[in-house]
């Protein structure tokens, strides 16, 4: 597995991380255990999660699944998301913060959070109030850095500046939706991520599963999948264009001897900026297949082939 650096921080994270999302909703306890077992035997120490997951239970699921190597692994967890009913349930203040570190300590059964991150930009609160509450949880040793996660560019921007301004702890990495498919990123965020030196952290990195070919033309769409019951999901994702650059990529993948995952994550790693991609496993083989494509790299003859796959008019 290879390790790279988190933004201009000196931390060291797994290419590849384990997103965690489906532990508590999808998956229960005993296979979402497995399943972080599994993912340390593959040498990924990076672990990527939230509070409103599962409502504590993915965070649980973890705490439980790390006991006995809690200091070889790298905790990223979020706020900010709907945890409860309540008015503050809620949002990046303060109060809400707060909270949910302490909380959030206590399903980890830790006593530190390695990366802590604001889960989506909250419009109610300033941000200069999140980054003192955030700088506050990092000298009080609770949080060792701090990151954001579905911020825009001129977001994080603000973000850093402020934090410059007031001699605050600064976002070291950002969490958006980047892959093959959903390259919006690359217009504003990524340019700005590498002039200063934020960590890129992808997720979704396989288009919620169209990358690996689980929809088809023609077919319906399977149950329990992220695009099922999604319509505008489904419309952003299933058009003719986006098929016919899966079938051109899926064909320059068997000449080359990849899979499609290897592929995907593969081609997100070729952007040095990227910390780790976030990628999401419900079984034991997943994290196989997405812990593999950081065996290799993809080469500047072959990522540029990709790069035209993906800009042509397929």
């Amino acid at each position: 597995m290879e390790f790279r650096q988190l933004g201009n921080s000196g931390l060291m994270v797994s290419a590849v991380g384990l997103g965690t999302n489906n532990f508590g909703f999808r998956m229960d306890e005993e296979s979402s255990i497995k399943v972080v077992h599994q993912a340390i035997e593959e040498g990924i120490n990076f672990l990527d999660t939230a509070d409103s997951y599962g409502r504590g239970l993915s965070e649980d699921r973890i705490g439980k699944a790390i006991k006995g190597v809690r200091s070889e692994m790298i905790i990223a967890t979020k706020v900010a998301n709907p945890v409860g009913e309540g008015t503050n349930d809620r949002g990046a203040s303060r109060h809400h913060i707060m909270g949910q570190v302490d909380a959030s300590l206590r399903y980890l059964q830790t006593d530190y959070i390695d990366l802590y991150q604001i889960h989506r930009v909250d419009p109610r609160t300033p941000i200069e109030e999140t980054l003192r509450a955030l700088d506050d949880l990092v000298h009080q040793g609770k949080v060792r850095y701090i990151g954001c996660s579905n911020f825009d560019a001129w977001q994080v921007c603000e973000a850093v500046w402020t934090s410059k301004s007031l001699n605050l702890a600064s976002f070291i990495s950002v969490q958006p939706e980047y892959n093959m498919i959903n390259r919006e990123v690359e217009t504003d965020l990524m340019p700005f991520c590498h002039a200063y030196g934020i960590g890129v952290l992808p997720y979704v990195p396989l288009a919620s599963g169209f990358l690996t070919g689980k929809y088809r033309v023609g077919e319906p769409i399977p149950d329990g999948t992220r695009l099922s019951g999604n319509s505008r999901a489904q419309e952003r994702a299933l058009t003719e264009r986006n098929f016919k650059v899966l079938s051109n990529l899926e064909k320059f993948a068997r000449e080359k001897g990849y899979t499609m995952v290897e592929l995907a994550i593969n081609w997100l790693l070729a952007d040095k900026c990227v910390s780790s991609v976030i990628a999401g496993a419900t079984s034991i083989e997943q994290v196989k297949a997405n812990s593999k494509a950081a065996d290799w790299q993809l080469s500047a003859g072959d990522k540029k082939d990709v790069d035209a796959i993906l800009t042509s008019d397929a």
